[in-house]
């Protein structure tokens, strides 16, 4: 057997020092490695130049700007449907006929009540029916020729008195009957003239107006039992099918002119503040993907009002429907485009922060070194701010780190994806 060498021997005998050397050089090794990877790691963002909307967004509900609903008058039997949904139909044209035969019944009852109550009018106020008035005619002129004979008679005694031929009882007698002969002239002359009474002639008056506002009414009724198109649109209800019964006031028809429609927006009560009349508004419907129909607020809601489990108020917009896409009462996506700016400089709003009332960013070095910028802010929305300050156009702005570490000025970084 060949005896160990001597750097055998003393590796043998000095085992333990070659490890703790081992130890040591790896420690180094990996503070030093260490060393060389402590800058914090980051996200980061370019300062950009884009355009930058603040929106409100939300939902709403699509509403006829023009609307007519078509209600039974009185209830009766839906004799003819004349069109169907989403029939378009010209003004005037006849829609729903509903059974008329009771309410021509009491058009034409009324029209007979009409005819009599006027009848009697014109007897009071000529002094009764044309019997009556003939019949007084010929007795005031027979009462007239009893009169005249009477006065030829009083004249005739008066005279025979006064030659002693007739005695003054005679005349007196003669006087009498003038009296009785003028008296009658006069009752019949006030018949002819004043038969009735003005609270006769009122009540008559009045029971003919009424006989008249009854025929009004049924011809009313008569008219909306038969339902035109007030105006060129489309009918977009209808609730019953031809020969159903229908209660007074039931709906029977909804027509709409569609070529323009209200848009209800229900605006989140912590937004309602932001809101400006002529704010341009987009609707989108889920139904047609990427149309998009404009308009713009009409108003600022004047109430809050509770819808569902949201606090609300309610603004509206008439947008252009030429096509006839947008139907009633569908439910639609709103944007609201509360401000807009063009060419701006925007960075993520990750990228603002805020301390004692100032706002900066952390820009990034060349050296990977985080300086503090103060900087001016304008619009701002979900995702991005606009700068109008404190930094220039492709400024490395740094956004949060990865492992949770707080960021500061002079921190050292590296950025990653």
């Amino acid at each position: 057997m060949a005896p160990q060498s001597n750097n055998d021997s003393f590796l043998a005998r000095h085992r333990w020092w070659v490890w703790t050397a081992g130890i040591v050089v790896a420690v180094i090794f990996l503070a030093s490695f260490m060393s060389r990877d402590d800058a914090v790691p980051v996200r980061a963002a370019t300062a950009t130049r884009t355009t930058i909307r603040s929106v409100v967004s939300t939902n709403g509900k699509v509403e006829p700007l023009h609307n007519f609903e078509a209600h039974a008058p009185v209830g009766t039997t839906l004799k003819s449907l004349l069109v169907k949904e989403g029939d378009h139909v010209k003004k005037g044209q006849l829609l729903v006929q509903l059974d008329d035969a009771d309410a021509r019944a009491q058009a034409a009852a009324a029209m007979s009540r009409i005819r009599s109550s006027q009848a009697d009018l014109a007897a009071l106020r000529n002094g009764g029916n044309q019997e009556e008035v003939l019949t007084i005619a010929t007795d005031l002129v027979k009462a007239r020729s009893e009169r005249d004979a009477a006065q030829r008679n009083l004249d005739a005694m008066v005279r025979l008195q006064k030659q002693g031929a007739a005695s003054a009882g005679e005349v007196t007698s003669a006087e009498s009957g003038l009296q009785k002969a003028e008296a009658d002239v006069k009752l019949l002359e006030q018949k002819q003239k004043d038969r009735y009474s003005a609270p006769e002639v009122a009540r008559a008056a009045a029971q003919n107006a009424g006989a008249q506002a009854a025929y009004d009414a049924a011809e009313d009724v008569l008219s909306q039992l038969n339902v035109r198109a007030p105006f060129d649109g489309v009918v977009y209800s209808l609730p019953f099918r031809q020969g159903a019964y229908v209660n007074p006031g039931d709906l029977i028809l909804q027509e709409a002119d569609l070529s323009k429609v209200v848009v209800r927006a229900f605006v989140d009560e912590p937004d309602v503040g932001r809101l400006a009349p002529g704010d341009r508004i987009e609707v989108t419907w889920d139904a047609s993907p990427g149309r998009i129909w404009e308009g713009s607020v009409s108003g600022i809601p004047a109430v809050i009002k509770l819808r569902g489990t949201r606090n609300v108020g309610e603004t509206t917009c008439v947008v252009d429907n030429h096509d006839y896409k947008l139907l009633p009462n569908i439910n639609v996506n709103v944007t609201i485009v509360t401000g807009e700016h063009h060419n701006v400089l925007t960075v993520p709003r990750e990228a603002i922060r805020q301390d004692d009332t100032k706002t900066y960013v952390l820009q990034i070095d060349d050296q990977h070194e985080l300086r503090r910028r103060d900087v001016q802010i304008a619009l701002s929305n979900l995702t991005q701010v606009e700068v109008t300050g404190g930094i220039v156009d492709n400024t490395l702005v740094a956004l949060n780190s990865t492992n949770s570490k707080p960021l500061y000025g002079g921190l050292n970084v590296k950025i990653v994806p």
